[in-house]
C-alpha cells in the first residue's frame, strides 16, 4: 500500500485513525499492529509470514541473549540474530544479484551457468532489517532491555507510518514510547498537517517532476542534446529529494498523531557545502545507523590512523551504495560519494573553505548532481551515454518543457534553499517543528493542509499509481 494512493487516502487512514482514537488506551497498540500487518499484507501477502516467523526467531535469539550473563555467551546470541537477519537481506535483496554476475563470468568462460528461478524482493526489507539490527545491538550493549512481550517488539518492527521507507528509527529512541505515550491535540493537528505537507511534496512537486526525468532519461539517449540531459538529471535530482523527503514528512506526521516522536530525516541538503555535510543532512537515519552500527564498530576516526579512518569511510559508502539496491549502479555511487569524502578528509574541506560558503555550495551540488545521473542509470551503456552527454556539450533533439515544468522547478529549488534564509529557518519551524500552535496557528496551518490534500487527492487521481523511489529499497 502507498501513502499517496486513493486507497490509503481516503479508505485505511480515516479507518485506522478513527479506530485509534475511539479505542480503549490498552488497545492502541494491539489497533496499530493489526492495521499494520493489513498495510503490508496488502502490498507483499506472501512475504507477511516471512517478516512474522522472522520476527519470532529473531525476538526469542534477543531475549536469550539478556537473559545469559556471559558476556562470551551474549555475543554469540548475538552473532545469531545478526546472521538471521543479514542472511534474509542477503537472499531476498542480494541473491539474484549475485547469481546474475556469476552466470555472466560463467557465461564468458564458456562454462555451463546456474540455473536459477529470480527471488522476488519484499517491499521495504531494508529498514525492517536494519531496524531489527538496531534492537538486538541495542539491547546488547545495555542500552535498553528487551521490551516486555512480543506485540511491542513487532509493533516496533512493523508500524506502517515508518515501515516501508523509513525514518531509520533506533530502538534506543523509541523504546519509550512503545508501551507509554499520550498524544494531544496539538499532536495530532501537527502531525496532520505535516502529512499534508509530505503529500504534496510527493504528488504536487516530485511526481511532476518524475514525468520530465523519465522522458529524457528513459527515452532516446543518443538523440538527445546535452541540455536536455541535464534539464532530465535536475529534474531527477529535485524529484527523489521531495520524493523521500515528502515520504519521512508523512511518515513523521503519522508517528506524530499517534503519540511517536520519529527522527528527522532531511536537514536542507541541497545547501551542503561540502559532501561531509551533504552525509549529514541527507537521510539523517541511514546516516547515523551507518556510523552507530558499522563505522565505530570498525574502529570509527578516534585512536586509528588516517589511512583507517580512510578505509573505514570507503567500506562505509560502498555497502552504503549497495544497500541501496543491488546493481553495481549503486555500489558505484557509494565509491564516488565515499570518494568525495575521503578527499574532503586529505583536503577538500579547507579548499572549499577558501572559495567562501556560495562557492562551495555550487560545487557540492554538483557533484551530488553527477552523483545522482550514476544512481538513475542501473544499465552501465546508458550511464555512460547520459555522463558523456552531461559533459560534451552536444546538440541534439530538445525536450519540449511545459510552463508547469518551469514553475514546478522553480517551486522546488526554492524550497530545497529557502532556510538558508532566517525567514525560511522562521517558516520552517512554523510548518514542521512547531510542539504547540496557538489558534491563529492552527487556522493557517489548517487551510494550507487541507489545500495540499485536495490538489493532492486531484492529481493522485489524474496520474494513477506513483510509488516511492525508496520502496524499492
Amino acid at each position: 500500500m502507498v501513502f499517496s494512493s486513493i486507497f490509503f487516502l481516503l479508505y485505511f487512514l480515516p479507518i485506522f485513525l478513527l479506530g485509534y482514537h475511539f479505542i480503549d488506551k490498552k488497545y492502541k497498540n494491539y489497533w496499530i499492529l493489526a492495521s499494520s500487518i493489513f498495510f503490508y499484507a496488502w502490498g507483499a501477502p506472501k512475504f507477511i509470514f516471512v517478516v512474522l516467523a522472522a520476527a519470532i526467531v529473531d525476538y526469542s535469539l534477543v531475549n536469550k541473549m539478556h537473559a545469559v550473563e556471559n558476556r562470551t555467551h551474549k555475543k554469540r546470541w548475538l552473532v545469531f540474530s545478526l546472521l538471521l537477519n543479514i542472511g534474509l537481506l542477503a537472499y531476498f535483496k542480494y541473491a539474484n544479484f549475485f547469481i546474475e554476475n556469476v552466470n555472466a563470468l560463467l557465461e564468458a568462460m564458456g562454462v555451463t551457468t546456474i540455473a536459477w528461478t529470480e527471488i522476488a524482493l519484499p517491499i521495504g526489507i531494508s529498514f525492517y532489517i536494519f531496524q531489527s539490527i538496531t534492537y538486538a545491538v541495542d539491547v546488547y550493549r545495555g542500552v535498553n532491555p528487551p521490551v516486555k512481550n512480543f506485540s511491542l517488539y513487532l509493533l516496533f518492527i512493523l508500524s506502517f507510518p515508518q515501515m516501508i521507507a523509513g525514518p531509520i528509527v533506533k530502538f534506543n529512541h523509541i523504546a519509550h514510547q512503545l508501551a507509554n505515550r499520550d498524544e494531544t491535540a496539538d499532536d495530532r493537528l501537527l502531525g496532520f498537517y505535516r502529512f499534508c505537507i509530505g503529500l504534496g511534496k510527493k504528488v504536487l512537486i516530485a511526481n511532476v517532476l518524475a514525468v520530465y526525468a523519465d522522458r529524457v532519461l528513459n527515452g532516446d539517449l543518443h538523440a538527445a542534446s546535452s541540455a536536455a540531459v541535464w534539464m532530465g538529471i535536475i529534474a531527477y535530482t529535485f524529484q527523489i529529494y521531495f520524493d523521500f523527503s515528502g515520504y519521512s514528512d508523512m511518515a513523521i506526521g503519522l508517528g506524530r498523531m499517534i503519540g511517536f516522536k520519529f527522527p528527522e530525516n532531511f536537514d536542507s541538503p541541497y545547501l551542503s557545502a561540502t559532501i561531509s555535510e551533504f552525509w549529514r543532512r541527507w537521510h539523517m537515519t541511514l546516516g547515523g545507523f551507518m556510523k552507530e552500527y558499522l563505522y565505530i564498530p570498525l574502529g570509527g576516526s578516534r585512536g586509528v590512523s588516517k589511512n583507517r579512518v580512510l578505509l573505514n569511510l570507503g567500506i562505509v559508502f560502498l555497502l552504503s551504495g549497495l544497500w541501496h539496491g543491488a546493481s553495481w549502479n549503486f555500489i558505484l555511487w557509494g565509491a564516488f560519494h565515499g570518494l568525495f569524502l575521503i578527499l574532503d578528509r586529505l583536503f577538500l574541506i579547507r579548499l572549499l573553505n577558501k572559495l567562501g560558503t556560495i562557492v562551495s555550495v555550487v560545487v557540492t551540488f554538483f557533484i551530488v548532481v553527477v552523483g545522482w545521473a550514476i544512481f538513475r542509470m542501473e544499465d552501465f551503456d546508458a550511464m555512460k551515454l547520459v555522463l558523456e552527454k552531461m559533459f560534451s556539450f552536444e546538440a541534439g533533439t530538445a525536450i519540449q518543457l511545459s510552463l508547469e515544468y518551469w514553475v514546478v522547478l522553480a517551486v522546488a529549488v526554492f524550497f530545497s534553499v529557502v532556510t538558508a534564509f532566517r525567514f525560511g529557518k522562521m517558516a520552517e519551524t512554523f510548518f514542521l517543528h512547531q510542539e504547540t500552535a496557538s489558534v491563529a496557528a492552527h487556522f493557517t496551518l489548517f487551510v494550507i493542509a487541507v489545500a495540499l490534500l485536495m490538489l493532492s487527492i486531484s492529481g493522485i487521481a489524474a496520474s494513477g499509481f506513483n510509488p516511492f523511489i525508496y520502496y524499492r529499497f
